[in-house]
C-alpha cells in the first residue's frame, strides 16, 4: 500500500528540482539567444554572442589571468596542503585537534570579511596588488579545504606499508614518492581539482586583492554594471562549464560518496 504523502513528496521534489534546474536552463537559453534582449520568446538560436565576446581582448586578458590563478593555487594548495596533512597526522591527538580547530578559521569566515582583511594585510606591509596578491589570498581559502581531504585519506592510510619500504631500505623521500604518494594519488588530484573549482569561480576576494585588470567573475561583474546582454550570459556559461567540469571531475578522483 502506497504512503499518501508518497505522491504529494513526488510532486514537492519535482518543484524543487526545477527551481533549482530552471535558471541555468534560461542561462543557456539565452547565452545562443539571436535576441538582442534577455526577454521571451526566443526567436532563433545562435553562436554570434560568443564570436563577440572572443573578440573581445579583455575576455581573452581576464581567461588568461583566470588560468594562471587557478592553475598557480592548484600547485601551491597541493603541495603545500598535502605536507601539512601529513604533519597533523603525526602530531598528538590534543595538538592536531587544535591546529585543524585553527584551519578551521579562514572557512568559516565571511568572504566579504575575509577579502577586506587580506586587502589591510597587503596594504599595510606595502605589497603591490597584482596577480600574485589573488594567489596568495585564494591559498588562504583553498589550503584548508585540501588539508582536510588529504588528512581524510591518510587516516585510513596504512603505515606498514610504509615501515615495510623503510625496513627495505628506502629513505623517507624515496617512501614518500614510491609507496605513500602513489596510493593517495587520487586524493591528493581531487583535493587540488576542489582548490581550482573554487579558486576560478571566486569574485569576493579577487576583487578586493587583485589591483588591476580581471578574472572572469570580475570581467562578467564588469560587464553588468554596463548593462544586461546575451554576451553575459555566453561569459556565465563558460565560466559554469569550467566550474562544474572541475567539480565533476574532482568528485570522481576523490570517489566522493553522498
Amino acid at each position: 500500500m502506497k504512503h499518501p504523502a508518497g505522491p504529494v513528496f513526488g510532486v514537492l521534489t519535482l518543484a524543487v528540482l526545477v527551481f533549482i534546474a530552471s535558471p541555468f536552463v534560461i542561462l543557456t537559453l539565452f547565452a545562443f539567444s539571436e535576441g538582442s534582449t534577455l526577454s521571451f520568446p526566443i526567436t532563433g538560436l545562435t553562436l554570434a554572442w560568443f564570436d563577440r565576446l572572443f573578440e573581445d581582448r579583455e575576455f581573452w586578458g581576464a581567461f588568461s589571468n583566470s588560468l594562471v590563478i587557478t592553475g598557480s593555487v592548484g600547485v601551491v594548495s597541493t603541495v603545500l596542503g598535502t605536507m601539512s596533512a601529513i604533519a597533523l597526522t603525526r602530531a598528538g591527538p590534543r595538538t592536531g585537534s587544535a591546529l585543524r580547530g585553527a584551519l578551521m578559521v579562514p572557512l568559516m569566515l565571511p568572504p566579504l570579511v575575509l577579502g577586506i582583511g587580506l586587502l589591510t594585510y597587503f596594504v599595510t606591509l606595502g605589497i603591490k596588488l597584482d596577480l600574485i596578491t589573488v594567489i596568495l589570498s585564494h591559498v588562504v581559502f583553498t589550503q584548508p579545504i585540501v588539508i582536510l581531504i588529504v588528512y581524510a585519506r591518510l587516516e585510513k592510510f596504512d603505515e606498514a606499508v610504509i615501515h615495510s619500504a623503510r625496513d627495505l631500505g628506502a629513505t623517507p623521500l624515496q617512501a614518500f614518492f614510491q609507496v605513500t604518494l602513489p596510493i593517495i594519488g587520487p586524493t591528493v588530484i581531487g583535493a587540488a581539482l576542489v582548490a581550482m573549482a573554487l579558486s576560478v569561480d571566486d569574485f569576493i576576494i579577487t576583487f578586493f586583492t587583485i589591483g588591476g585588470g580581471n578574472t572572469l567573475p570580475t570581467f562578467l561583474w564588469g560587464m553588468l554594471r554596463k548593462g544586461m546582454n546575451p554576451s553575459i550570459n555566453a561569459v556565465a556559461l563558460i565560466l559554469m562549464a569550467v566550474t562544474v567540469s572541475v567539480s565533476v571531475l574532482s568528485m570522481r578522483f576523490i570517489r566522493y560518496r553522498n
